[in-house]
């Protein structure tokens, strides 16, 4: 399956980067916790950063990396403290353009595999052909909450989040094919740009499949003092949370001057492998679960 992945962007013209898996400063995002290690560094909970600074300093316009991320506290029926990740990222796409390189991906994938089905966690079957649904979040709040307000004109956290886990997720479970959960609210943006003309926007999408969240993607935002305004909204967040405080990452906010307009996907390579062999849990497709290592 990896070697599949990477013939994929290979053959596309993308650069394989391998970026360090300790960082000084990683994104403050208040829902994911690092693990801090020796001399106040951090192991990556994702390679973003990392690839985005690369990409502004050298030039280089398709880049990919496949390799390890760590974040602390995440154990469960699909999800392990250390798993693999593969993010990539184009120069002149918009999360738009994400949606086509994934149904791309896993036409190409499921070719060389021969495999044309994938498996929920109960066995069902969901075709990994092209297309796959596109939802939008009001379009799905409408189908699947209406109990629930619009988040676009009264936005609630926990009602927001609830109604994500309660309704929409199990809702795009029972789909016979993947889908594109996009134009999320901007509550939610993180790390993407804002729609042009509908500030309360964000161009993200998420793609689920066999009730599996698979990749969280972005039109990417490159506006340092931007970006530095939700680091800092990030950072209150956690605070208020009782989580620690986490160092500033200023190089790559310096970076992002000189990063071109970009959109970026990051994939969960076990949970994508959990897909296409029927696995109910993340520890049947390890080699050794946290448990176990």
């Amino acid at each position: 399956m990896v070697r599949a992945i990477r013939a994929f962007f290979d053959s596309l013209g993308y650069v394989e980067l391998f970026t360090p898996t300790l960082t000084r400063a990683p994104a403050p995002e208040p829902y994911i916790d690092p693990f801090g290690v020796e001399g106040g560094l951090y192991l990556i909970t994702s390679p973003e950063l990392n690839i985005k600074r690369i990409m502004a300093e050298t030039g280089l316009r398709k880049v990919y990396q496949i390799g390890p991320v760590f974040r602390r506290g995440e154990r469960g029926r699909v999800h392990n403290p250390e798993f693999l990740m593969l993010e990539w990222y184009t120069i002149g796409t918009t999360y738009m353009d994400l949606m086509e390189q994934c149904e791309a991906l896993f036409d190409y994938v499921s070719g060389e595999l021969e495999i044309s089905f994938g498996r929920g966690p109960y066995g069902e079957k969901v075709s990994l052909s092209p297309p796959f649904l596109r939802l939008s979040v009001k379009e799905a709040f409408k189908r699947f909450c209406d109990r629930h307000p619009d988040p676009f004109e009264s936005f609630d956290p926990v009602v927001f989040d609830r109604a994500m886990v309660d309704a929409i997720e199990p809702a795009l479970s029972r789909h016979d094919a993947p889908v594109f959960l996009y134009d999320w609210p901007r509550e939610r943006a993180s790390l993407s740009k804002l729609k042009e003309g509908e500030l309360c926007v964000a161009e993200r999408v998420e793609l689920y499949g066999g009730g599996l969240e698979l990749g969280n993607g972005f039109t990417e935002l490159t506006d340092p003092l931007e970006q530095a305004k939700r680091f800092q909204g990030m950072m209150r967040e956690r605070l208020a949370m009782g989580k620690e405080e986490l160092p500033w990452p200023q190089d790559f906010l310096d970076s992002l001057k000189d990063l071109p307009p970009c959109a970026g996907m990051a994939f969960g390579i076990d949970r994508f492998l959990m897909l296409l062999t029927g696995a109910r849990e993340i520890a049947d497709v390890l080699t050794y679960p946290v448990e176990r290592a």
